[in-house]
């Protein structure tokens, strides 16, 4: 099998041989999968440390795939990356020159606006109008569109439902309050939809919700950050976000950004 030199077909081969890597490989491919700057630019050292293995199962990650080493892998990443990483790296840089002058404040927001940015454009390259476009026509025709996001995730879909209310479409935000997310989403029929946010670490109850209602055939769609997350085989389609983040802190600018696109396209969908 001819190894892959460009992303798409390695993310696909990363995907396919993921379930029957040994595990400390497919430890390896989740953090490839989820870290692709990481990959592109980091050092076999650093990036041994960050996904937790010892440098020598990155080469032989890479010779798994068909890779001579891991330096063979890492040009692929680096390939698709490396002009808007370096720029994003090159203003993060600036910003830290000069953030003696500037107040720690107007440092933080720069960082933050960074991040979203670097967040929007990796969405805008990888969004598939094709899959847009499906999820668009199911939530259009279901009767009722369900709401399913706890923890970070919960202002994405808390947003959606105000706006889905707005426009006047029959919506239900599934919440952990009292205990009752489970009776409220056993109302979904194969007429409804369910739309899921979950992202690392995924929310536990999330993933029982959407497991159980799948298994009756309820109609799934998912925004999540890995083609390793529990929501990704449930869900069609679904939809891989990966936001970037500042000291810590995960930007949400790309997630909003696909709720507020699939809400909008809903209503208008709908009038026609």
């Amino acid at each position: 099998m001819e190894t892959p030199r460009d992303f798409d077909n390695l993310k696909a081969r990363i995907v396919e041989r993921a379930p029957n890597l040994p595990r400390r490989l497919a430890q390896v491919a989740t953090y490839a999968l989820e870290h692709h700057d990481e990959i592109a630019f980091g050092t076999v050292a650093s990036i041994a440390q960050a996904a937790e293995v010892q440098p020598s199962t990155l080469v032989r990650f890479s010779q798994s795939l068909g890779y001579a080493g891991f330096s063979d892998l890492q040009d692929v990443f680096r390939s698709r990356l490396r002009d808007r990483i370096m720029n994003y790296e090159e203003r993060i840089e600036h910003m830290r020159e000069h953030a003696i002058t500037a107040s720690k404040a107007s440092v933080i927001f720069s960082g933050f606006s960074d991040a979203s940015q670097k967040s929007l454009n990796d969405l805008r390259e990888k969004l598939d109008a094709s899959k847009l476009e499906e999820a668009v026509d199911m939530l259009a025709k279901a009767d009722t569109i369900f709401l399913i996001g706890l923890r970070r995730s919960f202002p994405i879909s808390s947003y959606m439902s105000y706006a889905f209310g707005k426009l006047g479409i029959r919506n239900n935000l599934i919440g952990a309050t009292g205990g009752l997310a489970s009776e409220d989403v056993s109302f979904a029929s194969k007429r409804d939809v369910v739309l899921a946010i979950s992202f690392t670490p995924y929310a536990s109850e999330t993933i029982k919700l959407v497991q159980d209602t799948a298994a009756r055939n309820v109609p799934i769609i998912a925004i999540t950050d890995s083609p390793f997350s529990p929501l990704a085989p449930i869900a069609k389609p679904w939809f891989e976000v990966q936001e970037a983040n500042f000291e810590g802190f995960r930007s949400m600018a790309a997630t909003l950004s696909l709720a507020m696109t699939l809400t909008v396209a809903v209503a208008e969908r709908r009038k026609k």
